[in-house]
């Protein structure tokens, strides 16, 4: 007996993965503006702040276009060649295994840095600058269903 609830299409593969990388976005940007008004009710000056969040955009503009958009497509590539997608494959196994890690140490790390405003900051700069590369390198989930290669 075969389980055909597992069984889906390429482009919903795509938007799954789409789904994680904007929820990826939501996430560390809302973490990295918590950590950045910890860091402004401590009374740190604002332009540390203001430093911080260009910065974090400037960054993450660089990741985006050198990391992140490399690393998208290539998992866009993995889809596509899949010969019978299943839910589960819209990204690879150490993917998810990567992403528990990274939650737990986003969870684990404020509590260890508290108090601690330079290393506050500079968490906040790592939190932006990854929120800013998903959502510059999002593109590559849409450019191809635009350009009609997905609608089959």
């Amino acid at each position: 007996m075969k389980i055909r609830l597992l069984n889906t299409s390429h482009l919903m593969l795509k938007r799954l993965a789409a789904l994680v990388w904007y929820i990826g976005v939501l996430v560390l940007a809302f973490k990295s503006g918590s950590l950045m008004l910890v860091v402004d009710k401590a009374e740190t000056h604002r332009l540390w702040i203001i430093l911080a969040f260009g910065i974090g955009i400037l960054i993450g503009w660089v990741k985006a276009k050198y990391m992140f958009e490399r690393l998208c497509l290539k998992n866009l590539k993995r889809i596509y060649a899949l010969k019978k997608p299943r839910i589960w494959q819209f990204y690879r196994p150490r993917f998810f295994v990567f992403l528990f890690l990274m939650v737990s140490l986003g969870k684990y790390l404020p509590g260890l840095i508290e108090g601690n405003n330079l290393m506050l900051i500079l968490l906040a700069i790592l939190e932006l600058s990854i929120a800013v590369a998903l959502l510059i390198s999002s593109h590559c989930f849409w450019k191809r269903m635009i350009q009609n290669k997905d609608l089959k």
